[in-house]
């Protein structure tokens, strides 16, 4: 059996009350030492509005990453304005051991986010 990510994302549309389905994502980490962010994994999400094998746990260190959710593709498809081209949440990890859910709460023009488990 494949391994769990120690981090998740979940998606939701808030506008029509359904997860956010088949929406473009990215996960990325700051190179601390360049200053620049480095793309770790992509993804879509699925029918439930999650996207599972992020990151491995070996991978998973301590330092600064961000998901950047296509919220602006992901309306278009829809056939729908939005506000917002894309989503990016910036968060630090100084316990990789740990579980962590971010958590993605969207209409066309606002979202909110926390940091889950």
């Amino acid at each position: 059996m494949a391994e769990s990510s120690p981090l998740t994302t979940h998606v939701l549309n808030a506008t029509d009350g359904v997860p956010a389905a088949r929406m473009a994502l990215s996960l990325h980490r700051l190179d601390s030492k360049l200053m620049i962010w480095a793309m770790l994994s992509v993804g879509t999400t699925n029918q439930d509005g999650r996207c599972p094998g992020l990151i491995n746990q070996e991978t998973f260190t301590p330092g600064m990453y961000k998901l950047r959710f296509e919220t602006g593709s992901y309306w278009e498809g829809l056939g729908q304005p939005s506000f917002y081209p894309y989503v990016e949440v910036v968060f630090t990890i100084s316990e990789p051991e740990q579980r962590f859910h971010i958590p993605l709460l969207m209409s066309r023009f606002s979202y909110s986010t926390y940091r889950g488990s």
